[in-house]
C-alpha cells in the first residue's frame, strides 16, 4: 500500500474533477435526479430541523440535557442545507464549479463540519441514553446543566479538530461526478483510512456498544430479571427507540461511501476500477439525503415532538398566537424553577 499512499493521478476513476483522467460528468437524466433529490433534501432539512429547534425552545417538557444534543445534531444537519447544498445545486445548473476556490474550500469545510458533527453528536446522544437507562442512579450527577454544556462544547471542539487536517493534506477538492467540493478519498491512502476509522468506525462502534447494552437491559426488564434496579418506563423505551432509528439510518446512509473510501484506500489500483461510477454517485447522495431524515423520525416516533410540530404549524396561521406562545415560554422560564433534585422518574416521561 505504501507505493499508493498518494494516488490521485494513478486511479482511472479517482480524478478530483479538474478535467483529468477519469473525470466524467453524469448524464442529463442523472443530473436531473440529483438536483431533484438535493432540492427536496434542502427544503425538508431546513423546515424539519427548524421545527426541532423551535420545539425544544418552546416546550418546557423538551428542554432537558438529552435534547441539548438533539438540538446540536439539528444544527449540524442545518449547516449543509444553508451553504454547501445550494452551492452544489449551482454547480449542477452550470455543469461545473464557477464559484472559485475560496467557496470550494468553505463548502468542503462546512460539509465535513456537518458530517463529523453529526457522527459525534449521535455518539454523544448514545452515551447519554446509555447513562440515562443503564446508570439511572448516577445520571443526574453525570448530566447536570454545567457538565452537559461541557460535553456539548467538547463534541464541537473535537469536530473542528477533526476537520483542520484536511487543509494541510489538501483533501478538499471539487469532484464533478457529484458536483461537490468534498473530501477526496484518493489524495492519501493513509489519511483516508485514518478518517474512516476515527470519524466513522470508532464512533459507530461506541454507539453500537451503548445501544447493545440498552437492548440487553430492555430484554432483562421485560423478562423481569431486573425489575427493581432498572426503572425503565415505556416512554424510556420509545425515546430510546427514536434515537436508535436515527443511528441506524445514519449508518445506512453514510456506510456505503465510507466503505468505498476504505476499500479504495487499502488497495487503490485493484479496487478503484471495479467500483461503478453510479454506485459512487449514489453513495454520495444517499449520504446527503440523511441530513433531512432526523427531524422526520422525531415527528413519527416521538409524541412530544409530534404534538409540538402540530402546535407550531397551526400557530403559523396566526402569527399573533405564535408570538404569544413565545412570550409564554419566557414567563414559564421565570415562574417555574426546575427542581434541582429532579429524578429520572420525573424526566422519563419527557426525555428523548
Amino acid at each position: 500500500m505504501s507505493q499508493d499512499a498518494n494516488c490521485t493521478d494513478c486511479l482511472p476513476w479517482g480524478g478530483s474533477g479538474d478535467g483529468g483522467v477519469g473525470s466524467h460528468r453524469p448524464s442529463a437524466g442523472v443530473t436531473t435526479a440529483l438536483a431533484t433529490v438535493l432540492i427536496f433534501t434542502i427544503v425538508v432539512d431546513i423546515l424539519g430541523n427548524v421545527l426541532v429547534i423551535t420545539s425544544v425552545f418552546r416546550n418546557r417538557k423538551l428542554r432537558n440535557p438529552g435534547n441539548i444534543f438533539v438540538v446540536s445534531l439539528s444544527v449540524a444537519d442545518l449547516v449543509v442545507a444553508v451553504y454547501p447544498y445550494p452551492l452544489i445545486l449551482v454547480a449542477i445548473f452550470h455543469d461545473g464549479w464557477t464559484l472559485g476556490d475560496i467557496h470550494c474550500q468553505i463548502s468542503g469545510f462546512l460539509m465535513g463540519l456537518s458530517v463529523i458533527g453529526s457522527v459525534f453528536n449521535i455518539t454523544a446522544i448514545a452515551i447519554n441514553r446509555y447513562c440515562y437507562i443503564c446508570h439511572s442512579f448516577k445520571y443526574d450527577k453525570l448530566y447536570n446543566h454545567k457538565k452537559t454544556i461541557c460535553y456539548l462544547c467538547l463534541t464541537w471542539i473535537l469536530t473542528i479538530l477533526a476537520i483542520v487536517p484536511n487543509f494541510f493534506v489538501g483533501s478538499l477538492k471539487y469532484d464533478q461526478r457529484v458536483y461537490s467540493c468534498t473530501f477526496a478519498q484518493t489524495v492519501s491512502s493513509y489519511y483516508t483510512i485514518a478518517v474512516v476509522v476515527i470519524h466513522f468506525l470508532v464512533p459507530i462502534a461506541v454507539v453500537t456498544y451503548c445501544y447493545l447494552r440498552i437492548w440487553v437491559l430492555v430484554i432483562q426488564v421485560k423478562r423481569r430479571v431486573k425489575p427493581e434496579e432498572a426503572r425503565l418506563k415505556p416512554s424510556d423505551f420509545r425515546n430510546f427507540l427514536t434515537m436508535f432509528v436515527v443511528f441506524v439510518l445514519f449508518a445506512v446512509c453514510w456506510g456505503p461511501l465510507n466503505f468505498i473510501g476504505l476499500a479504495v484506500a487499502i488497495n487503490p489500483l485493484a479496487v478503484a476500477p471495479k467500483i461503478p461510477e453510479w454506485l459512487f454517485i449514489m453513495s454520495y447522495f444517499m449520504a446527503y439525503f440523511n441530513s433531512c431524515l432526523n427531524a422526520v423520525i422525531y415527528g413519527l416516533l416521538n409524541q412530544n415532538f409530534r404534538n409540538e410540530y402540530k402546535r407550531i404549524l397551526l400557530s403559523l396561521w396566526s402569527p399573533r398566537l405564535f408570538f404569544m406562545d413565545l412570550s409564554k415560554v419566557g414567563t414559564e422560564g421565570v415562574k417555574s424553577k426546575p427542581s434541582p433534585a429532579a429524578t429520572n422518574n420525573n424526566q422519563a416521561e419527557v426525555d428523548v
